[in-house]
């Protein structure tokens, strides 16, 4: 029973990568093509060093990769089943959307 506790603790871990809204923003923002911090910062109207913080969070869990080209740092996906699991919220939520948003368990 305790590798399960431990397992479900690791999921739930994973899944907060994606509990913030900022940080699934910038999941959705670089799900299609690496981007800067500060393009990044710009298409979410959030400071750069608000993005740079949960770029680094996301790096370290292993959800975004970055590569340095010169003076310029890019950030990606981390692994392709990423933007897969991004794509499949977004149909989940096509279908219960509506409880989703009523849902007074999950508060913002």
């Amino acid at each position: 029973m305790k590798q399960k506790v431990d397992q479900f603790e690791l999921k739930a871990k994973l899944f907060r990568g994606f509990g913030d809204v900022t940080r699934l923003s910038i999941l959705e923002s670089i799900s299609e093509e690496e981007k800067t911090v500060t393009k990044i910062s710009e298409e979410l109207d959030q400071s750069q060093s608000n993005v740079s913080n949960h770029l680094s969070c996301l790096s370290e869990c292993g959800l975004v990769k970055s590569r340095k080209d010169g003076k310029n740092r890019f950030y990606s996906i981390g692994d392709k089943r990423v933007v897969k699991l991004l794509k499949q919220g977004d149909d989940i939520l096509s279908d219960i959307a509506e409880g989703i948003y009523s849902c007074v368990n999950y508060k913002k």
